[in-house]
């Protein structure tokens, strides 16, 4: 399959997804940030259907990584 070519799927019901971005951090790791703006994500919103990982970046203090950033795009769909 071609990458950029997209694997088109029949839904059984009409559905209308939001996007909505947030900030993360965690003095961690990027895994850890992505998993701390999830936890926090599903807190409010319902209906989580995928994440992008949008940006990436470190915050440097004293010649050492301090925090570890994440942008998302959270994805979910609307209820009816």
């Amino acid at each position: 399959m071609n990458p950029t070519e997209r694997t088109v799927i029949a839904m059984a019901d009409p559905r209308v997804a939001r996007v909505t971005e947030i900030i993360a951090a965690s003095p961690k790791s990027f895994e850890d940030a992505i998993n701390v703006g999830f936890t926090r994500a599903t807190k409010t919103l319902r209906g989580i259907t995928g994440m992008r990982v949008v940006e990436q970046r470190v915050s440097i203090e004293d010649a050492k990584v301090k925090e570890y950033r994440v942008r998302l795009e959270v994805i979910f769909v609307l209820e009816t």
